[in-house]
């Protein structure tokens, strides 16, 4: 198998979903021993600061509103979360997507708050 360099390592992380990171850490815990967790939260903000600028944006969202289960069905089509996650980011708020191209964030604000969401583009 050729090797990832750096960069490609980055890039290819960058057009996972946060469920795929998610099973990536897991499966690195599994495979090496060792939590690569506060790895990447650390140099999840150092990316950001590269970032900016840029044309990708994070869809932040704020608040689910009143029709929850609506903004719940949304949250699981865009990220391919599973219902209990999908909940919890729709009651808690948080990064729904990170790094997109800002009219695909666009598209997807517009739906979650067609959907009765509170929405930011960071």
């Amino acid at each position: 198998m050729a090797k990832l360099t750096k960069d490609e390592f980055i890039s290819a992380l960058k057009e996972m979903t946060i469920l795929e990171v998610k099973e990536l850490v897991d499966a690195m815990k599994e495979e090496f021993g060792v939590d690569p967790s506060a790895v990447a939260v650390a140099a999840a903000p150092a990316q950001g600061a590269e970032d900016e600028g840029s044309s990708t944006k994070t869809v932040v969202l704020k608040s689910a509103g009143g029709n929850k289960i609506a903004v719940i069905k949304i949250i699981k089509e865009i990220t391919g979360l599973g219902l209990v996650e999908a909940k919890g980011l729709a009651d808690n708020g948080g990064n729904i997507k990170e790094n997109v191209p800002a009219d695909e964030a666009k598209a997807i604000a517009d739906q979650l708050t067609e959907a009765g969401a509170e929405v930011e583009l960071a």
